[in-house]
């Protein structure tokens, strides 16, 4: 249990950090690192991919058909939403409302774990909902910046939390209706499918929109953004989800369902040390309203690990 535990923690920490990414190098658009991060991503899993041509040998057109969904909406779409949306309000905010996961995913899946009656969620959401209001008041009342732009990144924010509940309770349903592929292949798969998008999107940028994939940035920046891109590919994308699935086997359902709040507080912990400051009354407010809300409503179902958090972030 000890070492689920921590393996659940060090998996947070990793997506934690990919979190920081875009906070440390705004120039770069959030189409860009996506991109960066997916390709390369896409290059470790095809190397993972060679020794399992067998299991290749199994793909059918509705597995191609599922795969393509999955890499497009869950991986490629979330993460340019979310890089949109910590640009423009900070990871702290950002992290925040992508931190209700659990909860969303818990709703939007609640016929597959057995069923929650939506009773027994009011208290929690009412705890989240005041939480969420505790990060508005601070984004738009207290923090400076464009009305616009803080707007925005709220929709981002909330866009990529509809992205990825799509994804991990669809991800789930389809693995346990094909059965002929185990979690890690299938992971293995959306890595190598997450790729090819990536490059067909840069590929489709770079004869219509040029001007995109140019940057303003000396060559020690663009250094350290390939050097962080390919960072969120090996941890962020690949470790953190093999380290993910270690602990998922130690630990009751119930908990590790829990434990996917270490990515938020990671985050949270980074944003902070990153500014060099703690959180704000209204910040510390929101953390413990929907860290509290996401925890209480874990406790009142079971919620299967593979519906929580399947390959992130």
């Amino acid at each position: 249990m000890k070492q689920g535990v921590a393996y659940a923690g060090v998996a947070g920490a990793m997506w934690g950090l990919v979190l920081m990414v875009p906070q440390l190098l705004p120039e770069f658009s959030p189409v860009l690192l996506s991109c960066a991060r997916f390709v390369l991503f896409g290059m470790v899993t095809l190397v993972l991919a060679l020794p399992m041509r067998k299991a290749l040998g199994k793909l059918t057109l509705a597995d191609l058909w599922m795969l393509g969904r999955l890499a497009l909406v869950g991986n490629l779409l979330y993460f340019i939403c979310l890089v949109a949306a910590i640009q423009r309000l900070g990871v702290a905010p950002a992290s925040l409302i992508v931190g209700v996961l659990p909860l969303t995913i818990t709703l939007y899946g609640r016929h597959d774990s057995g069923g929650v009656a939506l009773k027994q969620l009011f208290a929690p959401l009412l705890l989240i909902l005041a939480g969420m209001l505790c990060i508005n008041l601070q984004t738009f009342a207290v923090e400076p910046g464009a009305v616009g732009d803080k707007v925005a990144g709220v929709l981002y924010a909330l866009a990529a939390l509809a992205c990825w509940t799509w994804y991990a309770v669809n991800n789930s349903r389809y693995l346990k209706q094909c059965g002929h592929f185990d979690s890690h292949q299938w992971s293995v798969l959306c890595g190598v499918m997450t790729g090819v998008f990536s490059l067909v999107l840069v590929a489709v940028i770079a004869l219509w929109q040029p001007s995109q994939l140019q940057v303003q940035a000396s060559a020690e920046r663009w250094w350290l953004f390939w050097l962080y891109s390919l960072g969120c590919a090996v941890f962020g994308s690949w470790l953190a989800a093999l380290l993910w699935n270690a602990a998922s086997k130690r630990m009751p359902l119930t908990l590790s369902g829990q434990l996917i709040v270490f990515e938020t507080l990671f985050a949270l912990l980074y944003a902070f040390i990153w500014r060099q400051s703690g959180p704000s009354l209204l910040e510390a407010a929101a953390i413990l309203l929907v860290i509290g809300g996401v925890c209480w409503s874990m406790r009142q179902h079971g919620t299967p690990t593979n519906l929580a958090k399947p390959v992130h972030s």
